[in-house]
């Protein structure tokens, strides 16, 4: 039978998108303003967007950072926000006197490029929002720099409003100024962690301890003597046991560790609080990368899951290339922003070859976001969840559980108790976020993951026997921003082709014959038989 392409199938469908430019950016930090000034000063049309200031209710949903619920009504001012996001960005005047189209509060949900499945693109094109609308934009050449973000850790009482990443936190008392708790304990002590501790603490924040479960100190000595001259406690081999109070945090209380974290020898410390900052770890920010089919890893020294990139910033998808703490964070880049800047620069130059990275130091990041799990998450069992917006605990992952709306625990269902096994001995040496992603829906939640990621992967390490570094990074889908459907209806035009036929797209098609074929009323048994069905 000669091959017959499917007259409803939209692959062949044109997409038509609103908008082309030369270079698209995402995110106006330090790398992203570089990206944009350099190809506008090469004479190419560029649209830089960034997504804050990002609106109260997607805060609310802890997006694109770990709020906490830790921010002042002063967020609800659109106005007020906006020309802060403004103010904050110094480059901002010359970028729009160099010709740069900046659009702020216009996040990107997707990023698709030319490939199998959707071989009829002809180059990268990104799905935009502003909130009022959404629409597609095509590009020769993206620069993501989406930046990072911070890692969750799970204890009794993290749910609780104030306990919040500390970038999240930054961000609110230095650009907003909008930062609600003003007796905050820090939990991490790495460099990046004590300089914004630091910086909130001269914003009038009282900073009352840092809190880490190993016996030294991991960022420098000087910063955390800064700390200590403002009142500062630095607690070393202590781990949070609980943080106590109704909706919002009203208390932390810390319990000593030892290094494996097991439990130490001394009484528990209670430190009255109404925040609590999760600086234990920071993350590339990779979901539209990865979600666009850019070849991942887990690279210690640069700060964990980034993109295979060559020496032009350059993913493995022709046209995208990343720059900023997406492509990697260590603390000399954290604390010099020319370092971002030199590879935005370079991410948008029109020729090759302008620069090499810079020496990247070796790391026991590994190990540090280990320690925390093993000092936190691992001994909560069933006190806490990990993943917060599906309601799944340490103990849900490590033995795989299925959702407890299924009813696995009522004695009369006998067909999920098989499910109730060990971690290996279920899904195997090796097994993948994506599996106890569907199995449990363990970051399957609003907030995509964010919070829990680097927890599972640290989990199924454990659970499994590997090397944390070794656990294969779960995967992202766009959109990775929440959009409303209203919003994403509107991204692509319905061509008169695709709407002839889209009643077939809610239906299950025929088995045996193609869907166009089928007729009004049609059984397996009146199908036409063919030699080939002899054996049948």
């Amino acid at each position: 039978m000669s091959f017959q392409p499917d007259p409803r199938s939209t692959a062949s469908a044109e997409l038509a998108p609103t908008e082309q430019v030369d270079v698209l950016v995402i995110g106006a930090g330090a790398a992203g303003m570089a990206a944009a000034r350099q190809a506008a000063g090469d004479g190419r049309s560029v649209m830089l967007v960034d997504e804050n200031p990002v609106s109260a209710e997607t805060m609310g949903e802890n997006v694109p950072l770990h709020f906490g619920g830790g921010m002042t009504g002063a967020v609800r001012n659109r106005n007020a926000m906006l020309e802060a996001v403004a103010l904050g960005m110094p480059a901002l005047e010359a970028a729009l006197e160099d010709g740069v189209d900046v659009r702020l509060g216009t996040a990107c949900w997707g990023i698709y490029t030319p490939g199998p499945d959707i071989g009829w693109l002809d180059g990268p094109v990104a799905g935009l929002m502003d909130g009022e609308r959404s629409w597609m934009v095509r590009a020769g050449r993206i620069i993501v720099t989406a930046g990072r973000r911070d890692m969750g850790l799970a204890f009794p009482g993290w749910e609780k409003e104030g306990v919040m990443g500390i970038t999240a936190a930054q961000r609110l008392a230095g650009l907003y100024d909008a930062l609600l708790p003003r007796r905050v304990v820090v939990l991490g002590s790495s460099a990046d962690t004590l300089r914004v501790a630091r910086d909130i603490q001269t914003k009038g924040c009282m900073v009352l301890a840092v809190v880490d479960p190993g016996s030294v100190l991991r960022g420098p000595a000087a910063l955390a003597a800064e700390l200590e001259a403002d009142g500062t406690r630095v607690l070393l081999g202590h781990a949070p046991a609980r943080a106590e109070g109704q909706a919002a945090v009203s208390a932390l209380t810390l319990r000593p560790v030892m290094p494996d974290g097991q439990a130490g020898e001394g009484a528990e410390i209670r430190l009255d609080c109404d925040g609590v900052l999760l600086g234990v770890g920071s993350v590339p920010v990779v979901d539209l990368l990865d979600a666009a089919g850019c070849r991942m890893s887990f690279d210690a020294a640069r700060g964990g899951i980034v993109p295979f990139l060559d020496d032009r910033q350059m993913t493995t998808r022709p046209g995208i290339y990343a720059a900023g703490d997406c492509a990697g964070i260590w603390p000399e880049k954290s604390a010099d922003t020319t370092i971002a800047e030199a590879e935005g620069q370079r991410a948008a130059m029109a020729e090759p070859g302008c620069g090499v990275d810079p020496h990247l130091a070796s790391s026991d990041l590994a190990e540090e976001r280990m320690a925390w799990v093993r000092a936190t998450v691992l001994d909560s069992g069933d006190a806490c969840h990990v993943c917060q917006c599906e309601e799944v605990t340490a103990r849900d992952i490590l033995e795989v559980r299925p959702p407890r709306y299924l009813g696995a625990e009522t004695p009369d269902n006998e067909a999920l108790r098989p499910n109730r096994r060990d971690l290996r001995g279920l899904l195997g040496d090796r097994p993948h976020p994506d599996q106890v992603k569907r199995l449990t829906r363990a970051g399957m939640g609003q907030c995509q993951g964010r919070r829990c990621r680097e927890q599972v992967a640290a989990l199924l390490a454990l659970g499994s026997g590997q090397d944390y570094g070794a656990v294969r990074p779960a995967s992202h889908r766009a959109p990775v921003r929440p959009i409303p459907v209203a919003l994403a209806a509107q991204a692509v035009t319905e061509t008169p082709a695709m709407a002839a036929h889209w009643d077939t797209w809610f239906g299950m098609p025929a088995q045996y014959v193609p869907f166009w074929a089928v007729a009004d009323e049609y059984t397996a048994s009146s199908r036409p038989r063919h030699s080939s069905d002899a054996s049948e």
